[in-house]
C-alpha cells in the first residue's frame, strides 16, 4: 500500500473529446482516518468512475457517481482505499452523455448506473482490470468519446452563449446574450435549464467564482481579483465564496514566502 493521501495523473482529452471534457485524471486515495472536504461549485459536471471503498458525497454512499452543475458546494467524506478515473464534463458533454435535461441533475449526486445503466458498470470493471493508469485514461477517453458521439445532438446557440460567458468571466449580461441570439429572456433561461442545468445568471455566478479562484491561486491580491471579476466589493466576494465554495478568498490565496502558518 502506498503512503496515505491522494495520488493523481492527468491527461489532456483527445481533440475529439475536448468540446465535451475539460479534464481527465486517474487517481488513488486512501487515508488513515476519514477525510471530509467541501467540493466547490464549478462550471462543469464531475464524473467519477471509481472502484474500491465507497465514499460519501452529497449525503449518500457512492463509488462511481456523477451529477450536474450546481450553485453550492457539496460535502464529501473519503476513507478509502478508492481509485479510478475522474472526468470533468462541459454541460454539453454531460447533456449528450446522459441524455436527460440537465435541470434534472442540478445540485445532485447520483450513481453513474442510474444514468448510463450497465454500460457504466462494464466501464468501471474494465478500468479495475487495467493496471496502467495511462491505459485507464486512454480507455476512458475512447469510450466517453464514442458514447457522447452517439448521444442526442445539440443546437449551437446555447454552447455559443456558454462560450461567451466563459470568455467574459461571467460578466456578459443575460439581456445581451438574449439580444444577440434574438431570443426572449424566458426562452434563453429554458434552453439553459435543459442544456446547462442552471439559468444563465446563476451560471455566470459560478463562472465568476471559478475565475476568482484561479486569479487568487496565481497570487493576485484579493481586492484586485474582486474588481477584475466584477464583484461589488470584497464583502460580496466573501459571501459568494462561502455559498459556492465553503471558503474565504484568503484561504486559497498563496502566502508570501516565509509566512508562518496560522494557529
Amino acid at each position: 500500500m502506498s503512503a496515505p493521501g491522494p495520488v493523481m495523473v492527468e491527461a489532456a482529452p483527445s481533440a475529439a473529446l475536448r468540446p465535451y471534457v475539460t479534464r481527465l485524471c486517474a487517481f488513488r486515495e486512501h487515508y488513515a482516518a476519514p477525510v471530509t472536504r467541501s467540493e466547490a461549485a464549478m462550471p462543469g459536471a464531475v464524473l467519477v468512475l471509481a472502484f474500491g471503498a465507497p465514499m460519501e458525497a452529497g449525503g449518500r454512499p457512492v463509488t462511481a457517481f456523477t451529477g450536474g452543475l450546481g450553485d453550492r458546494f457539496i460535502v464529501t467524506r473519503t476513507a478509502g482505499p478508492i481509485e479510478g478515473v475522474e472526468a470533468v464534463l462541459t454541460p454539453f458533454g454531460a447533456r449528450r452523455l446522459y441524455g436527460v435535461p440537465m435541470r434534472h441533475l442540478t445540485n445532485l449526486v447520483v450513481p453513474v448506473s442510474d444514468l448510463l445503466g450497465p454500460w457504466a458498470g462494464l466501464l468501471v470493471e474494465r478500468l479495475a482490470g487495467t493496471p496502467s493508469w495511462r491505459e485507464r485514461l486512454a480507455l476512458t477517453d475512447r469510450l466517453l468519446r464514442e458514447r457522447i458521439a452517439a448521444g442526442p445532438p445539440l443546437r449551437p446557440e446555447v454552447p455559443w452563449a456558454w462560450a461567451r460567458l466563459l470568455e467574459s468571466g461571467g460578466r456578459v449580461s443575460v439581456s445581451s446574450l438574449a439580444g444577440e441570439l434574438g431570443w426572449s429572456h424566458r426562452h434563453l433561461v429554458a434552453r439553459f435549464h435543459d442544456q446547462v442545468g442552471l439559468p444563465p445568471k446563476t451560471a455566470a455566478r459560478v463562472i465568476r467564482f471559478a475565475r476568482a479562484r484561479r486569479l487568487l491561486g496565481s497570487g493576485v491580491a484579493i481586492a484586485e481579483a474582486a474588481a477584475a471579476c466584477g464583484f461589488y466589493d470584497q464583502a460580496h466576494m466573501n459571501r459568494e465564496f462561502r455559498v459556492l465554495g465553503d471558503m474565504t478568498p484568503g484561504q486559497i490565496r498563496p502566502r508570501p514566502a516565509g509566512a508562518g502558518s496560522a494557529s
